[in-house]
């Protein structure tokens, strides 16, 4: 399977984290697979108490129509985990924090999320954005850390 960030739809905007108060950045880009609109993805940046960590959505789902019906969207935590020097991920529920907004379709819990047949290609797009997108690598890994890819 051929993943990539269609870098054209990226965007970026900074905003507060309700919980600390400190600045963050949210990243979101169109992910495709051989060509074709397979994902959006939402990372969510932040410093909670001094941790660098990821929040990210995706939705997995045909696009370029105003049908939301077959969209999933799974969620996970990206950072610092005990016994560990490198940041883990961990499934999470699937747009927690995000609006009543239909293109998110079924946002899946952790539960559902790790018994659903489509959780393989989730991980996937995960290891695509922690490779490829610039601002989540950097604010996870430091600046002068390699892409994988």
């Amino acid at each position: 399977m051929n993943l990539m960030i269609d870098e054209s739809s990226r965007q970026v905007r900074q905003f507060v984290c309700p919980c600390c108060d400190t600045d963050a950045d949210r990243t979101w880009a169109t992910i495709h697979r051989d060509g074709t609109a397979l994902a959006v993805y939402f990372a969510s940046c932040y410093h909670h108490h001094g941790i660098h960590e990821v929040w990210i959505d995706a939705i997995l789902g045909s696009w370029g129509q105003d049908r939301f019906d077959d969209h999933l969207t799974f969620g996970c935590r990206v950072g610092p985990v005990d016994d560990s020097p490198m940041p883990a991920a961990t499934l999470v529920n699937g747009g927690e924090v995000a609006g009543d907004s239909p293109i998110f379709g079924r946002k899946l819990s952790r539960e559902d999320g790790l018994r659903h047949p489509r959780l393989p290609e989730f991980w996937q797009v995960v290891d695509l954005i922690l490779e490829q997108d610039d601002l989540v690598h950097r604010h996870l890994y430091g600046p002068a850390a390699p892409h994988g890819g």
